[in-house]
């Protein structure tokens, strides 16, 4: 199996334009490309879905247990020609500073899959050689495919960059040579970040991508060093096998709502779910028949207007509480699932939202949590049962203005080191929370929200 990681020293160095690049020039060359991205970042897996036309597959030692990791690693790659990770942040940097968790370097060991390192060259000629040599040296357990420079101001720039990596640290190859174009650059929009769905990129753009690796890049000895050293994996973990009808289950997918873990979906339809999609942006009324509903995350602020205005949507979305019908929503399916979002600024609520939870979400001008998270299940729930432990990740810039005690709360969450704090909010059959949580955390999460819906769902 061909699999290679795409990291680099720290961020911004390039990884997401090299990463879409490769994805584009291989599966231009009729390669089957199998896209995967470290860490709990739903923005880049889009642009690898709309580049290489498959899902992509978070893959997060943190989040998830490593033989989760290495299991659902292998089911996907297996698939394909060749496996793409593209990293984030610094190749070692992870949950803190002592320990790697949580970083690319951890799922290079998990996977096997060797490193292209990304090193944006931008001022430096023989110090990136210095640089390349202390990577390699930091971790042998963590294998250099080659280098790839980025942000090269000159042909004469890349000769000196490739000459001195040959002489100070010549078991590194230079791949190649990226020159600084500022025409490669995705943009950045709202909270710093911009969806796919937001900007599905032109086709244009993406044959330039192609382009620019197949003129600046060795991609056949690329190619030659994916060899991906095979990794045991111990003790495969197993999702419980699906008894009885499978459960109809509506999950909202559109523009506002695109933020899921694709193996939450694979973990669901492997405990017995026939997943069927909906919009709450255009669709009128739920799926017929659905015996319960995932509100995933996204951008609902983005499109309050249009949310608001469409009201059968809303009602549809309370009777099936009313009804029993089990709902659980994450972060924007949160504030969807409140009386409505304001701007900071805003003084009265002009768009409201479905109102299954009495408060109002508003939103900062500066983040409002950003990082992992640990759950505890204080009593059962849609996702468990009482002491269950769960995982995974928080980002917003909203807030939820002050709720009423009679909501109450089936979640201690935590930071990792920090105190635990009651969240995860309960109306009736509906679950909601500002946590993307990830199946993988926690097998029993997507048993136990099916049997839910099969116990509810029909009354």
């Amino acid at each position: 199996m061909k699999a290679l990681i795409i990291a680099a020293p720290q961020s911004g160095s390039g990884k997401t334009t090299v990463s879409l690049g490769l994805m584009a020039a291989l599966t231009r060359r009729g390669q089957r490309v199998a896209p995967f991205k470290t860490g709990p970042d739903f923005i880049d897996p889009g642009y690898h879905r709309l580049v290489t036309g498959r899902p992509s597959i978070n893959l997060d030692g943190w989040l998830c247990p490593s033989a989760f990791v290495q299991s659902t690693f292998h089911h996907h790659a297996t698939t394909a020609d060749i496996a793409l990770i593209e990293g984030a942040m610094g190749l070692f940097d992870g949950l803190g500073a002592s320990t790697q968790e949580g970083s690319t370097a951890q799922i290079a060991r998990l996977t096997g899959a060797a490193v292209l390192l990304v090193v944006n060259a931008r001022g430096m000629a023989a110090s990136a050689a210095a640089l390349v040599a202390g990577f390699v040296r930091f971790d042998p357990a963590v294998r250099l495919a080659g280098v790839i420079f980025n942000n090269v101001g000159s042909a004469r720039h890349g000769q000196l960059l490739a000459q001195a990596l040959t002489e100070y640290c010549p078991q590194v190859p230079c791949l190649g040579t990226i020159p600084r174009d500022e025409g490669l650059v995705i943009p950045s929009r709202h909270l710093g970040l911009v969806t796919v769905e937001d900007n599905p990129l032109p086709p244009a753009f993406v044959e330039r991508l192609a382009d620019t690796m197949e003129r600046h890049l060795d991609l056949a000895a690329l190619e030659a060093r994916a060899a991906c050293e095979p990794t045991v994996i111990a003790g495969v973990p197993v999702v419980a096998a699906a008894t009885g009808e499978r459960v109809l289950l509506a999950v909202a997918r559109d523009a506002a709502f695109c933020f899921l873990y694709e193996d939450n979906l694979r973990l669901l339809r492997e405990a017995g779910a026939a997943v069927v999609f909906f919009s709450p942006l255009k669709d009128r009324a739920l799926p017929e028949g659905c015996q319960g509903v995932y509100l995933p995350g996204g951008y609902p602020e983005l499109y309050r207007e249009e949310l608001s205005a469409n009201r059968p949507m809303l009602e549809a979305i309370r009777q099936a509480v009313n009804r029993g019908l089990p709902v659980y929503g994450e972060c924007g399916g949160l504030v969807y699932l409140t009386g409505g979002v304001m701007a900071q600024d805003e003084d009265r609520l002009l768009y409201p939202f479905a109102g299954i939870f009495p408060t109002r979400a508003r939103m900062g001008q500066k983040r409002a949590a950003l990082g992992y998270r640990e759950v505890e299940l204080t009593r059962d729930a849609l996702v468990g049962r009482e002491g269950g432990r769960l995982r995974g990740h928080e980002y917003h810039y909203s807030r939820l203005e002050e709720i009423a005690p009679r909501v109450g709360t089936v979640y201690r969450m935590a930071r990792p080191g920090e105190d635990w704090r009651s969240e995860g909010f309960i109306s009736g059959s509906c679950l909601a929370s500002y946590v993307h949580l990830h199946f993988g955390s926690h097998l029993a999460i997507a048993p136990s929200l099916l049997a839910a819906c099969r116990t509810i769902g029909h009354r």
